[in-house]
């Protein structure tokens, strides 16, 4: 069939499936795009005959953070495509390329690009670099994502869709994935055969764990006097949660959580410990700091869950890695089980029947988990009457409202953190809670939280977004008022950059340039000096409203609530306004994170900052132990 190369483009990514246990799906549920010169006449004209949905949005970025989110909540089962312009439109989506790609999220990123006869050469915005003929703004997407093509040939369009969609159905290698369509070529005509226009299943295998590695496993674990499941994303996206409550429960083994595998174990689990690392729990950073015996399954090891490299103290702490990826799966130099999470859990399940650890360390589990229960019903009450709502109350009552069912969404600022150590996971499938906490992405929250929604039409959908945060990236809640995506939206405002406000404070530097008021004779406003001026005369809340959204003030716990339950059911987006006291943190509870103070400051409170963290480091240590 005689197509343009965005028309043959467009059919192939409507008839595409995916399966994984026979159960085949699309893969694509539609493109969202912003057209310019370099796509309109081509992917728009192929798009507007209506074989795959289209969506346009408002902000290049913010329309991959909606596919990536789509992804994660399919379980990376489905995705969106997105398209742009040449040029600013095509940069502006890098980083939501590497959002999609530090996660391990599929997302078909397609932007234009200058044109391949270079006839109208520079073309409009053209980047020119004097020592590369070929180089164009797109080439910034290359290390931020897993495959990259640019097609300069129309002959080209088919082996490059066909390995665009082996990356972005592998488990191990998917993430972003970056077709660079120059504006001409998308217009050019292509013979395309009729079979690379049908319907095309992509299975994912589970794939099994390799014998010899299940033995090495078994024979640590059987070994442990002190063994502990760290449970990532992986374990979620591979739908391994009722093998690993089988296995935890078979074992006496307890669990703890990274940010993307928050809610694998449900909360009132006694064996459930909660976060761990950095951000962790005082339960599992206690249990985490003792173990000799770690079974990482689907978790990368970033500094937040290993709290950079001091959690696990045990002088002869060892490490079984379940994952998919290979480069996970030999981290800390652990006895790689590279495999499926499921299939490998089976496996463990099956060898260790009859083993239980040490009934002392999986009661103390119990105590701790319990004990920490309790603390977080004291974190997340009503603080005094006459101080400001603290932010620990305000995630309570979220947690409340949102119940077995909701999802609650975030990303950044003083709130993931917070998040990952209160949050009481309510929902046996694991996906009640979605922090986008690999690239921490400032404007995620709001058009994460569309991407979740069209995944999960049945749930409620609350995102959590901070005035900075806000403020990033709030164009796209145009979108969920065209499209009438029903996502709850609760906008704390602490007037600054609480988290960094508090690292700051945390450096000596007492939070220089994190509290948004005006300067104050030239010098920004810091906290040690006295009488910080006004908050600026910004109304976020007005700003909800400017953009067609129906937004309550709250003030007190009462009135949260009350807005909360109220926006149950509405059939657009809704908003709810509270502000915070951003003083008012939720302590850390043994878990460090290795941020590097000056180590030579004309401030005492820096000198002093430097020595406390000579001390944390002191306690760093690298994992390579041998099998």
């Amino acid at each position: 069939m005689r197509l343009t190369v965005a028309q043959a483009l467009v059919r192939f990514l409507a008839v595409q499936q995916v399966e994984r246990d026979g159960v085949p799906t699309p893969f694509f549920a539609g493109c969202l795009g912003i057209f310019g010169h370099g796509n309109l006449s081509g992917m728009g004209q192929a798009l507007s005959e209506g074989h795959l949905r289209y969506v346009p949005a408002r902000n290049e970025q913010s329309m991959v953070h909606v596919a990536t989110a789509y992804a994660r909540q399919r379980n990376r089962l489905a995705t969106w495509a997105c398209t742009s312009s040449v040029g600013p439109g095509a940069t502006n989506m890098v980083t939501g390329a590497a959002v999609a790609t530090v996660n391990r999220l599929p997302v078909l990123l397609l932007p234009g690009d200058t044109f391949a006869t270079r006839a109208p050469h520079p073309v409009l915005q053209q980047i020119e670099a004097p020592h590369d003929a070929i180089m164009t703004a797109n080439d910034a997407f290359k290390p931020v994502s897993r495959f990259f093509d640019r097609i300069t040939r129309p002959e080209q369009l088919v082996p490059s869709l066909l390995e665009a969609m082996r990356v972005l159905t592998d488990p191990a290698e998917t993430g972003a994935v970056v077709l660079a369509l120059p504006e001409d070529l998308q217009t050019e005509a292509v013979e395309v055969p009729d079979a690379f226009l049908e319907e095309r299943v992509w299975t994912i295998w589970r794939r099994p764990p390799a014998p010899g590695a299940i033995e090495r496993a078994v024979a640590l674990i059987a070994s442990a006097q002190r063994p502990l499941i760290v449970a990532g994303g992986g374990t979620v996206y591979a739908e391994a949660l009722s093998e690993l409550h089988a296995f935890s429960a078979l074992t006496g083994i307890p669990v703890c959580e990274t940010q993307a595998g928050r809610g694998a174990l449900l909360s009132d689990n006694p064996l459930a410990l909660g976060a761990v690392g950095a951000t962790g729990t005082a339960a599992a950073n206690a249990m985490a700091a003792e173990a000799d015996v770690v079974i990482g399954v689907g978790t990368r090891w970033g500094d937040f869950t290993t709290a950079s490299k001091t959690a696990f103290q045990d002088p002869g702490v060892r490490f079984v890695n379940v994952n998919v990826a290979s480069l996970d799966v030999h981290k800390h130099a652990g006895v790689a089980v590279e495999a499926d999470a499921r299939e490998a859990l089976v496996a463990l399940r099956a060898a260790l029947t009859g083993h239980r650890a040490p009934a002392a360390w999986t009661t103390r589990a119990g105590e701790l988990s319990g004990a920490w229960a309790r603390t977080v019903a004291e974190l997340v009450a009503p603080g005094p009457a006459d101080a400001p709502l603290r932010q620990s109350a305000v995630i309570g009552a979220v947690n409340d409202v949102a119940g077995d069912s909701g999802v609650v969404v975030n990303a950044a600022g003083s709130a993931p953190g917070d998040l990952h150590k209160l949050w009481r996971a309510r929902d046996p499938l694991g996906k009640g809670y979605h922090v986008e906490y690999g690239f921490s992405c400032m404007g995620y929250e709001v058009p994460g939280g569309m991407g979740v929604k069209l995944a999960a039409p049945e749930r409620e959908v609350w995102v959590l977004v901070g005035d900075a945060s806000w403020l990033m990236s709030p164009g796209e809640l145009v979108t969920a008022v065209q499209e009438r995506i029903p996502i709850r939206i609760v906008l704390v405002d602490n007037h600054g950059y609480a988290s960094i406000g508090a690292l700051s404070r945390s450096v000596g530097s007492a939070g220089f340039g994190t509290i948004l008021r005006s300067a104050d004779n030239g010098q920004l406003p810091r906290d040690d000096n006295g009488g910080l001026p006004a908050p600026l005369p910004v109304d976020l809340a007005a700003s909800v409203a400017a953009l067609g959204v129906p937004v309550t003030r709250a003030e007190t716990l009462e009135e949260l609530r009350s807005a909360l339950e109220g926006m149950r059911g509405a059939a657009g987006p809704t908003c709810v306004y509270v502000e915070t006291d951003r003083y008012q943190g939720v302590p850390d509870f043994d878990g460090w994170w290795d941020v590097p103070v000056a180590e030579v400051g004309g401030e005492a409170s820096v000198r002093e900052a430097r020595a406390a963290y000579e001390r944390a480091r002191a306690r760093q240590r690298a994992y390579v132990e041998t099998n």
